[in-house]
């Protein structure tokens, strides 16, 4: 259950309440869904193999940037409402971007799936399936639709939900994107066993960006764990904080689609990792 923050109602009650609200009302039969998962698991088992986006974060010495397509947010309106998902990747792949992650909520977001489906055919990098995840079914259709990962949300989920929805990821062969913004949801995540952990600078309750939010959070993110720091990165002299903090890769949205020139814009932030 999710517990808000005051008693007012937030971004991340409405958005929450509305994907379970959806989800109540899916009666898709699951073991179907299932099937056809493991199905387009099966036929894509080189591109899932050669797509891991894990691994693309860890392969070179600079900071790696997830690109973001993003139209807009509920905070800040339209961002860029007629983008052109596939031009948008191709210029994220031609700067250097290490993954792309796709905003597929469309109440909230302006995303949709074929935006991912348009991006995932535009660029050979991994693509991240952005959405508030609630339920199996939202990750045996982030299979179907060729994400090669996932987001949780652990502020939007229970133990219970965070464990099963991490464990169903795994078994499609998704990596697993769980975000934080505080160590006690640092905790939890890492109970659950994830490896790549993303500290959101952002409040999904205000909406509003806290820049020391993951210099101070990410300090309790242990060896081993891939730390991703998301929002609030409004150029270099941010991608170099994040990398100082110890960050392998920062996630961008707003930042690069609001740029004149995308290209250098994202090629400014891979800075060089300290040694």
């Amino acid at each position: 259950m999710l517990v808000s923050a005051s008693s007012a109602v937030t971004y991340l009650d409405e958005i929450i309440a509305y994907h379970r609200a959806r989800a109540e009302i899916d009666e898709r039969d699951l073991d179907t869904l299932r099937a056809r998962a493991v199905a387009s698991i099966s036929v894509d088992s080189t591109e899932t193999r050669r797509r891991g986006f894990v691994n693309a974060l860890c392969r070179r010495s600079t900071l790696a940037v997830i690109a973001e397509v993003k139209r807009r947010s509920p905070s800040k309106g339209d961002i860029d409402s007629v983008l052109d998902p596939r031009q948008l990747a191709a210029e994220y792949a031609q700067g250097g971007a290490s993954c792309v992650s796709v905003l597929t909520d469309e109440p909230h977001f302006g995303g949709s799936t074929a935006d991912l489906l348009a991006v995932r055919s535009a660029i050979d990098l991994p693509v991240l399936r952005k959405d508030f995840t609630v339920s199996v079914r939202d990750v045996y259709d982030a299979r179907i639709m060729g994400a090669d990962a996932v987001l949780l949300i652990v502020a939007a989920l229970s133990d219970g939900e965070l464990a099963t929805l991490h464990a169903t990821a795994q078994d499609m062969f998704l990596d697993v994107l769980v975000e934080v913004h505080d160590e006690n949801e640092m905790h939890r995540a890492l109970a659950v066993g994830a490896t790549l952990i993303g500290v959101n600078q952002r409040d999904l309750h205000t909406f509003a960006v806290d820049g020391n939010r993951a210099v101070r959070v990410g300090r309790a993110i242990p060896p081993g764990v891939v730390a991703v720091a998301e929002s609030g990165i409004t150029g270099p002299e941010d991608a170099r904080r994040c990398a100082d903090a110890g960050f392998r890769a920062v996630l961008v949205g707003e930042y690069l689609v609001r740029s004149t020139d995308r290209i250098k814009a994202l090629a400014d932030l891979q800075v060089v990792l300290p040694s």
